[in-house]
């Protein structure tokens, strides 16, 4: 047996459905920025449909409330303030649907001196003074791989560490 649908209340349904993943998706922008993966994910876990989650995150970007641009720089300075090297940081905004040429472009946006947070990550965490031995330079390698910074940043930490001695 069918039973007839009325449109009206499919309409009204689809609209507070709108509403309420509007709502969530201002909620979860103002704890913090997001990127419109990121915000896709959150909403599709809350049963809201893939039509409803796109036409709210484009009305966001049109009203200027999702913008990468800004999500990439508040990320970039809170994973530098993290002591987190620029592999690393482009591994993650990757993870996060953020495209290779606006990550570029914030890396270089920030001008940050990688070999000199380098050295402040491999101090903090080693100490001031230089490893003396080949092991210990290389537990101090593999951690500031780890962190995510490149070969030639690693051995500008190091040669500074060896400079402070």
């Amino acid at each position: 047996m069918l039973v007839p649908i009325k449109t009206e209340n499919v309409y009204e349904s689809s609209v507070e459905h709108s509403k309420a993943c509007r709502k969530k998706a201002l909620d979860l922008l103002a704890r913090r920025e997001h990127s419109r993966l990121e915000l896709q994910r959150k909403l599709s876990s809350r049963a809201y449909s893939r039509d409803i989650i796109d036409g709210v995150l484009d009305a966001l970007e049109v009203d200027g409330l999702l913008e990468e641009a800004r999500f990439v720089e508040s990320f970039i300075r809170g994973r530098i303030s993290k002591g987190q090297g620029p592999t690393r940081i482009q591994a993650d905004l990757m993870h996060r649907g953020i495209n290779e040429a606006n990550i570029q472009t914030g890396l270089e946006d920030i001008q940050q001196d990688w070999g000199k947070l380098a050295s402040d990550v491999r101090c903090k965490r080693f100490g001031i003074t230089g490893p003396r031995e080949f092991s210990e330079r290389a537990r101090q390698m593999r951690f500031l791989q780890y962190r995510g910074f490149e070969r030639d940043q690693i051995d500008i930490a190091l040669d500074l560490a060896d400079d402070s001695d």
